[in-house]
């Protein structure tokens, strides 16, 4: 059993323990392993505690190595933190308020992190079912039947001549009822 199940099943902390040494490597004692800032990164998008420690006085350092990795990620064209932003921010560093900042950027952040859930769970049940999900089946029946007016039959000979000619009529007449329907619809879901 690794240590992180035993931890788990004796109830302790979940938290890895990563040690970062002089030479500015990082031990993962986990895996018994090295690591890296990208490695860390993706715990960290996997949802993975971990605490950075300096591995000669047990210095929790995992403050400074996150904002490593912002700046990592910044610097490569990830992009989230506008300027404004950074200057605000840097602007809150010695003011009477500054104290009231960390509280108040998490509990934005948990704000904005569950309605980033709440709009996928909208959007997977607005297309789940419902209208659009009716709309977008219809769109691709449309779309099919309109690819399979200009391919060729199988099974047997295409119609040619007159036959050729009324068939494509039918079903051009088809499509265009549907795109009617269609249109009648979203007008409709528009009001």
């Amino acid at each position: 059993m690794s240590k992180a199940a035993a931890a788990r099943a004796s109830g302790e902390s979940d938290v890895v323990i990563i040690k970062k040494y002089a030479n500015r490597r990082l031990y993962n004692t986990e895996t018994s392993s090295y690591i890296t800032l990208d490695h860390l990164a993706a715990m960290t998008r996997e949802g993975r505690e971990f605490k950075v420690v300096d591995a000669k006085n047990d210095e929790d350092i995992t403050h400074n190595v996150l904002t490593q990795i912002i700046m990592e990620e910044e610097s490569r064209g990830q992009n989230m933190l506008p300027v404004s932003f950074l200057r605000q921010l840097i602007s809150m560093y010695g003011d009477s308020m500054q104290a009231m900042v960390p509280q108040y950027l998490e509990a934005s952040m948990e704000a904005f992190r569950r309605n980033q859930e709440q709009f996928r769970s909208a959007m997977e049940g607005a297309f789940g079912g419902g209208p659009f999900a009716d709309l977008a089946k219809r769109n691709m029946a449309m779309f099919e039947a309109a690819t399979s007016a200009f391919s060729p039959k199988r099974g047997g000979a295409a119609p040619t001549g007159a036959g050729a000619a009324e068939a494509k009529d039918g079903e051009i007449d088809a499509l265009k009822a549907q795109l009617a329907s269609l249109q009648a619809q979203i007008e409709k879901l528009g009001r």
